[in-house]
């Protein structure tokens, strides 16, 4: 693979995958994307939760990022982060937060919009189903 292909995978990543963690964060808010959010949010948390237990022994296991280590790696580059929230906010402030800040605020936004995608989709599905529409 040439390095201009591996620049652009990994540019590829940091977009594709923070425009995941953006909806994963806000994707309950609209009503039209509530229920994709709710898929997204189901795959983030069976690789989190399933996969990483399961196959690496860890959890918190991300497949995006798993993919952009190795891109980065082929790159040159000797990313010392933890993780990719650890990573993305270096990156875009240049402060090196403790691991554990990092895990706990992800593990605080996810828990939280777990909680707002599941309610508002029950909520939703409820209004539905008074209103006599079948669900979709």
């Amino acid at each position: 693979m040439t390095a201009a292909w591996l620049s652009f995978l990994d540019l590829f990543f940091l977009a594709a995958h923070t425009a995941w963690m953006v909806f994963n964060m806000t994707g309950w808010a609209w009503k039209r994307t509530r229920r994709l959010h709710l898929v997204t949010m189901l795959l983030t948390a069976l690789s989190w939760f399933v996969v990483g237990p399961l196959w690496y022994g860890t959890l918190g296991y991300c497949l995006c990022t798993d993919w952009h280590w190795s891109v980065r790696r082929r790159l040159g580059c000797a990313d010392a982060s933890q993780g990719y929230v650890h990573f993305l906010f270096h990156t875009l402030t240049g402060i090196d937060l403790p691991p554990l800040a990092t895990d706990l605020l992800t593990g605080g936004v996810f828990g939280l919009a777990v909680v707002m995608t599941v309610s508002l989709n029950l909520r939703d599905l409820r209004a539905r189903r008074r209103a006599g529409v079948a669900p979709a």
